[in-house]
């Protein structure tokens, strides 16, 4: 159960389903357990079995979003409701609902924008050996474009503050919108950490919606035009390099007989080397100009979340134990009532 202390937070749980029919009722029932004060949201896309009516039945307001796909379903969400914290997780049963309160103690605690309970051992089994590799793979790839803030930008399983949800920009349509709201918290350098939870496989009746090849393109795409968006001269420099690669290799046997002979008799060759030059200066051009336009850009969604306020509740609880704790003490805003002392912290 949350601490009394946090009782003034408005608490949102947000479970986008489609389908989920044979597991929505133990997680709505689960949510509302542990979570007594928080208000819970079932978001309906497109379902064809029951799924709506037994959320109903287990208490949980229920909307609909026509639009298919998880990231139409999370940009409604983000949209429509309105709370303090909130928190986000897949209505497959696979992830335990008793590790909610977890989560929004260590966003509170930390002072984080998001924290994601990350998914122990997901990267060795993940329900099929396609999705194991996969995992391992986007994770790696994710460090190495776009740093190593996070070890499974996957995880449906998420706490977020007011100022995240309301400044999240949320362009993705499917399950790649949990890559989007990794880059995007990179971006900004926003406060972010991990817990690591236990996850469980789906129970009999209820089916994976993931397609590991579709799905799997979709992702790299994602990470593409990601890339493009947020690090747009790293983008356009990589095909600018590949570009003047290929023309070197045309170029050199054609200046290397030119050299011998003083004849240029692969004009084909050399014409293409030249245009293939020439684009690879634009590309680096266009990289340069666009990398500025980027860095405005986040910093305007910077300034944006700037200009979101804290709840005036969270405000309270600091400013009250910050006036009980002695000076020389170190505040955990997550656990009220608990300062720490510097002595005890060397």
């Amino acid at each position: 159960m949350l601490d009394a202390q946090w009782n003034g937070l408005r608490i949102a749980v947000l479970l986008p389903c489609y389908n989920e029919g044979a597991t929505i009722l133990s997680v709505v029932t689960g949510f509302r357990a542990a979570l007594p004060g928080a208000r819970i949201y079932v978001y309906d896309n497109n379902s064809t079995d029951d799924t709506a009516m037994r959320a109903a039945l287990a208490g949980a307001t229920v909307m609909r979003e026509p639009r298919q796909g998880k990231g139409h379903v999370v940009r409604r969400m983000f949209a429509d409701v309105e709370a303090d914290l909130y928190l986000i997780c897949d209505g497959d049963g696979t992830y335990r609902p008793e590790d909610a309160p977890e989560l929004l103690r260590r966003l509170l605690g930390d002072g984080a924008d998001m924290v994601v309970g990350t998914r122990r051992g997901v990267r060795e089994d993940a329900g099929r050996q396609g999705h194991a590799f996969g995992n391992r793979l986007f994770n790696r790839l994710y460090r190495g474009l776009f740093g190593a803030d996070f070890t499974d930008i996957f995880s449906g399983y998420r706490a977020f503050s007011r100022r995240f949800v309301k400044s999240f920009p949320a362009v993705s349509a499917g399950f790649e919108i949990e890559t989007e709201m990794s880059v995007h918290a990179s971006q900004l350098k926003l406060p972010v950490c991990e817990i690591p939870l236990d996850y469980g496989r789906r129970p009999e009746g209820s089916t994976s919606k993931l397609s590991t090849w579709r799905d799997g393109a979709r992702i790299l795409w994602m990470f593409a035009m990601l890339m493009k968006e947020t690090r747009p001269f790293t983008f356009f420099a990589g095909l600018a390099a590949a570009m003047f690669s290929a023309a070197l290799v045309l170029a050199i046997p054609v200046l290397v007989h030119y050299a011998e002979t003083g004849l240029v008799p692969r004009l084909p060759s050399w014409m293409l080397a030249l245009a293939l030059t020439l684009t690879s200066c634009l590309m680096l051009t266009a990289g340069l100009i666009l990398d500025s336009l980027a860095r405005a850009r986040a910093e305007q969604l910077r300034l944006h979340y700037m200009q979101l306020p804290a709840p005036a509740r969270l405000i309270e609880l600091a400013q009250g134990a910050a006036d009980e704790a002695s000076p020389g003490t170190i505040v955990a805003i997550g656990k009220p009532g608990a300062p720490i002392d510097k002595a005890d912290v060397a």
